[in-house]
């Protein structure tokens, strides 16, 4: 059957659950709505994150109408559905400590809102229409709120890896969603495959290979309740997925920039160049 798409999936607000879909359009920057928008601090503008406020897992984003309304959903907090404000106050805004604003502000009742789910003065902006933010890696390419690349991307064999490493240490596996992929691959033959994959082809979308994912605290939140559920799966990353070019960091999964804009779906067949070491691999020529 060769190597196909599992699954897709977008996340609207920076931080918060994601959405699954069948089908997703991917441009310059990612899949469609991937991370337009982001929850920052009222004062000065900072980026909030799962690293220091794991809440934001837990709170459900939904777009809706081509992207002209946003409804935001959190156990014990209702639901809230506004209006998207394309051309709304001006906010500057930064991520790790790199200004990228301005950014579009949503209004007071949102901001009221997220204030109190995540118990700290908040903000919601939205990318502003000529956004132009560049990653960076073996392709750059193009990128919104991500952290500094387009579109992730894991394997499910990279996951039976990890999972079996932990349960052979007498831990509990953990699912999927602590990796935050926006495609994840059926189909490798091995674990961590992702990692050689230079270039894709999936539907009429053609994507390029940027850097391995760094992973930080993120994979210890449980996803679900938005609460830290660690040490795992970083502890048992750090004993074999260190990557000394990136200061001994761990990585998992593949962070990959976006060559052609096109449609791609699940069942997908995934058409890959491979090559290990900037060198064709000759196992892998063309799949």
């Amino acid at each position: 059957m060769g190597i196909t798409v599992q699954k897709l999936t977008y996340y609207p607000v920076k931080g918060c659950a994601g959405t699954d879909v069948m089908s997703a359009v991917a441009g310059d920057t990612g899949l469609e709505h991937d991370r337009t928008f982001m929850v920052v601090d009222a004062v000065d503008g900072t980026f909030r994150s799962q690293r220091t406020h794991p809440a934001l897992a837990a709170v459900l984003p939904r777009v809706g109408e081509g992207g002209r309304t946003l409804t935001l959903r959190a156990d014990g907090f209702g639901e809230l559905a506004v209006d998207v404000d394309p051309e709304g106050e001006p906010r500057p805004v930064s991520l790790f400590g790199t200004p990228v604003g301005p950014a579009i502000d949503q209004g007071d009742a949102v901001a009221d809102w997220l204030s109190e789910v995540l118990g700290v003065k908040s903000r919601l902006v939205r990318v502003r229409d000529g956004f132009d933010r560049d990653g960076w890696g073996e392709t750059p390419g193009k990128i919104a709120f991500a952290d500094a690349h387009a579109v992730a991307v894991v394997s499910q064999a990279s996951l039976d890896g990890l999972n079996a490493r932990i349960e052979a240490a007498g831990g509990t596996p953990v699912p999927m969603d602590r990796f935050r992929a926006n495609i994840v691959l059926d189909g490798c033959a091995v674990p961590h495959e992702e990692d050689l994959m230079r270039r894709l082809e999936i539907g009429t979308a053609r994507l390029a290979h940027s850097v391995r994912a760094m992973r930080c605290s993120v994979p210890l939140v449980d996803q679900v309740t938005g609460r830290r559920a660690g040490p795992e799966p970083v502890r048992t990353l750090a004993t074999y997925r260190r990557e000394p070019a990136y200061d001994n960091k761990i990585s998992f999964g593949a962070k990959v920039a976006v060559l052609r804009g096109g449609t791609l779906s699940v069942g997908d067949t995934v058409r890959a160049e491979w090559y290990e070491n900037g060198a064709p691999d000759p196992r892998r020529p063309v799949s």
